[in-house]
């Protein structure tokens, strides 16, 4: 399997459930966002990624943590950018600790991992890690629940945050849960991931049985997450675009490395069968469309965002006008 970092310079208008969400308010009740509506059942999820790490003593799960270790290193490297130590970090929807992992003791004492799955998040042992580690099973939607607000320095979430149903919400309740000037780092998939899944599946299906349904989960894009961001009262923001890129024999073993990882669908209404035929010809599709070398592409895009909660002696940036050197005199 051949990795390829692509930056995406331009990306299409592209419509997704976000959209929606990042044009609303919600609303505070007792600090914690309420769901303007459901999309994915939790439960679920939760299951599937119980039945993912069970199989075989977790090593099937292990064999395709690759996408989720690729983005942890990606992630790694912004986190060492920020020149500060740090006493603890909180790993949102942490898996078997795919970030947590690459912590070291020089830059932090303790991370505290939190996930859905508990047979997901004591998947690997305290060994595996160079910090103390404590492990909390929760839902990471009831974040406020269990996390006092101000107490925490930095939160991370790698990968986790496209299966929760309010994002604008889980947003405003990370912010709160940070202490003033806390950073919070995270990276979710973007809206072309798994696009050639995606239309492989929608023209197979339109074709053999006469309508579509929803098999890749609806997930943000670039734009929304900036204004998601900005809305949940986070500053200083950093949002970047990058893709992994997976090459696989054909669309068979994609679909049983998704379903290995626990990223199998979950959307409220899914049809839980699709005919055999209609799979062998999104096969077909998949490989017309896209093979090339006797493989074919599945691409994952990554979206990295960076914010700060807001602080009195937090540094802010120069307003629009001030500055004194034309970019002309340095160039």
């Amino acid at each position: 399997m051949v990795f390829k970092r692509l930056l995406r310079l331009r990306l299409p208008p592209h419509r997704s459930p976000l959209r929606l969400l990042a044009s609303l308010s919600p609303s505070q009740v007792n600090g914690t966002a309420q769901i303007p509506f459901q999309v994915f059942d939790r439960r679920v999820k939760r299951l599937q990624k119980d039945r993912a790490v069970a199989q075989d003593g977790g090593e099937r799960s292990r064999i395709v943590d690759y996408v989720r270790d690729e983005v942890a290193d990606r992630m790694i490297e912004r986190f060492l950018d920020i020149k500060r130590k740090f006493s603890s970090v909180l790993d949102l929807g942490s898996g078997p600790g795919h970030f947590s992992k690459l912590l070291e003791s020089d830059r932090t004492q303790k991370v505290t991992m939190m996930d859905l799955s508990k047979l997901t998040i004591e998947r690997d042992p305290d060994s595996d890690f160079d910090v103390q580690v404590e492990r909390l099973v929760v839902d990471e939607e009831k974040l406020l629940d269990v996390i006092p607000r101000d107490s925490q320095e930095a939160i991370v979430s790698c990968l986790s945050l496209h299966w929760v149903n309010d994002l604008p919400g889980i947003l405003i309740q990370i912010k709160e849960a940070l202490r003033p000037d806390g950073v919070f780092i995270g990276a979710i998939f973007g809206g072309d991931t798994l696009f050639e899944l995606r239309t492989s599946l929608q023209l197979a299906e339109a074709e053999r049985e006469g309508g579509i349904s929803p098999h890749v989960s609806p997930m943000a894009d670039p734009r929304d997450i900036s204004n998601l961001m900005n809305r949940a009262g986070f500053t200083l923001l950093t949002v970047d675009v990058d893709e992994v890129k997976v090459r696989y024999p054909s669309m068979w073993e994609l679909l049983d490395d998704l379903r290995d990882m626990g990223e199998n669908n979950a959307i409220i209404g899914r049809r839980h069968l699709l005919h055999r035929d209609t799979l062998v010809a999104a096969s077909a599709i998949y490989k017309e469309l896209h093979e090339e070398d006797g493989t074919v592409p599945a691409t994952f895009q990554v979206i990295y965002m960076i914010g700060w909660k807001p602080a009195p002696q937090q540094l802010k940036p120069l307003e629009r006008g001030s500055g004194r050197t034309s970019l002309k005199d340095v160039l």
